[in-house]
């Protein structure tokens, strides 16, 4: 007689392996296998280790799950869990939280991952920046892609090779060579990637990762997060800065997401309107990571937050990483001999399938400007070259940036500085657009206006956004209906006393079955705040 086993599926799915493959910054795949309960830390682990990165709280793994919703990979979290679709799984290695300084990175290693990262953004519009900036950061990549200009090796139109901008002008194209061959002569490939960082991070798009809405008027509007604060973006235009200090609250409710900050001593709110409730809830999420990774001093300060007043009523989340501070201090204190690095040349590293997207920065200025003297001393000092930070020091070389000292930033920030932030600040000739395929909700080219379910609202015609001051209504608005949420709780619990107390007749049947749902809340409400309590406890770094 023949016996016939029986294994439980679950227990069989628990030893089956599945290949994951994660896509790194210079377009490179390394593959490995997981099992079923893996969790995030494991690949960001094995990526840092395949590169020898110890600076590796700068990074993270992103994922697209069916709906095309993009993600970050949560580290404390199964990965079969997270990525909701069958293996082989695919991801992609990329600068999650930009340095702020990178004179602060010890490691050329790291200041190498962060090159390519900026030069990615660069191809896809991510980083916006004016005709002389483009010119430049262009020329600081050719000079540490090829080295100095040598017109044997060199034709008149070598520019024209390479793939920086998605379609680079012949008149940025000879900008990019001039530079090349007059200013950044005798630079190393690692100083002039650093170069490259310097100018970078002064820009008003560093670090920014697009997420397009609609704000109250209906108009396209890209958000995001920098380690300065919370950034609205509209056409050429940065239409918000919130610092972090002034972020009270970040939440949202099914497509909505909500910047609760004062202004002033004033507390007031911003909405927006993004195209699913995946894509409001990814929002939140960053804006939750930024924020404590940029604003916190340690990481034993985070708390969990949740996305309503109402604990028992959306999502709740806790960033689990280090934040910025400790990064540098943990970066100040590596002592160890640099690990070598080995560069990708410009022409291996572009992905084919991203040479035809759609025009991404035209860098014909819409308007020709003359730069100011201001402007040209500017290029003239950044064409110089910065040296790189030695390894065993800490103390930064240069005490502020050429392009912090042109337009005027300073510390501390005076009360004039602060009243320019408030008002709309020109960020470029052109608007501010960036490649539709790398938005956190991937689309087709020119569908952006299509993620939206409802027909956009006629734009008021008015020369300025809401100020703080005129967004009351919205606020009033916000908190009536917060108001009228927590009434129909009262309600509930008032009518639940009633039966209690006997003052409302029912049937004993229900009546004594309301007791016990009752008491089971009662019970539930008192020991859910402990539990919660306890988890964060034991899950606090």
């Amino acid at each position: 007689m023949k016996m016939i086993h029986f294994r439980s599926s679950s227990v069989k799915s628990l030893s089956q392996e599945m290949k994951c493959t994660i896509r790194l910054l210079d377009d490179s795949e390394i593959s490995c296998h997981i099992q079923r309960e893996t969790k995030g830390q494991f690949l960001i682990d094995y990526i840092c280790n395949y590169y020898s990165l110890l600076e590796k709280d700068y990074f993270g793994i992103r994922y697209v799950d069916p709906e095309k919703q993009r993600h970050w990979l949560e580290p404390n979290k199964s990965i079969s869990k997270q990525m909701k679709s069958h293996p082989p799984y695919t991801m992609c290695f990329r600068v999650k939280f930009y340095p702020h300084e990178p004179l602060k990175i010890k490691e050329e290693l790291t200041r190498y991952l962060l090159y390519l990262q900026i030069k990615r953004d660069i191809f896809h519009g991510r980083l916006l920046c004016s005709f002389s900036d483009a010119a430049y950061l262009g020329a600081c990549i050719i000079q540490a892609e090829l080295g100095d200009y040598d017109p044997d090796e060199h034709p008149e139109n070598y520019i024209s090779e390479f793939e920086i901008f998605p379609k680079q002008s012949q008149k940025l194209e000879r900008k990019i060579m001039e530079v090349h061959k007059n200013e950044l002569r005798g630079q190393s490939p690692p100083v002039a990637e650093f170069n490259l960082l310097l100018k970078a991070h002064t820009l008003d798009t560093y670090g920014v990762d697009p997420h397009p809405c609609k704000d109250s008027t209906g108009t396209t509007t890209f958000l995001g997060f920098t380690a300065a604060g919370f950034v609205v973006f509209q056409g050429n235009k940065r239409m918000h800065l919130i610092k972090w200090p002034d972020v009270c609250k970040l939440k949202f409710e099914g497509k909505t997401f909500y910047v609760i900050g004062t202004q002033k001593e004033k507390k007031a709110m911003l909405a927006f309107h993004t195209s699913t409730p995946a894509a409001c809830k990814h929002l939140w999420k960053c804006g939750v990571e930024n924020q404590a990774f940029y604003k916190y001093a340690k990481s034993s300060q985070i708390k969990t937050v949740s996305s309503s007043k109402i604990f028992f009523k959306g999502s709740r989340f806790r960033y689990s990483g280090k934040v910025a501070k400790e990064v540098v201090e943990a970066s100040s204190k590596i002592q160890r001999e640099p690990p070598e690095v080995h560069r990708v040349s410009i022409t291996q590293s572009r992905s084919s399938h991203s040479l035809n997207k759609q025009l991404i920065i035209n860098m014909e200025p819409l308007q020709p400007l003359l730069p100011s003297p201001m402007e040209q001393d500017e290029e003239l000092l950044l064409g110089e070259g910065a040296p790189l930070p030695k390894e065993d020091s800490s103390v930064p070389l240069i005490s502020s940036s050429p392009m912090k000292e042109a337009r005027g930033y300073e510390e501390p920030p005076s009360e004039e500085e602060d009243k320019i932030k408030e008002d709309p600040l020109t960020i470029s000739e052109l608007a501010y657009s960036p490649s539709a395929s790398l938005l956190p909700t991937p689309v087709d080219e020119d569908e952006i206006d299509m993620l939206f379910d409802c027909s956009s609202r006629l734009e008021l015609e008015r020369e300025d956004t809401d100020s703080f001051e005129e967004l009351d209504a919205d606020e009033n608005a916000f908190l009536i209906a917060e108001e009228e949420e927590l009434k129909e709780a009262h309600r509930a619990l008032s009518w639940s006393y009633d039966i209690l107390t006997g003052h409302f007749r029912v049937n004993p049947l229900v009546k004594s079955f309301s007791r016990l749902l009752v008491v089971g809340l009662g019970l539930l409400l008192f020991v859910f705040p402990l539990l919660l309590l306890l988890l964060e406890s034991v899950s606090m770094p």
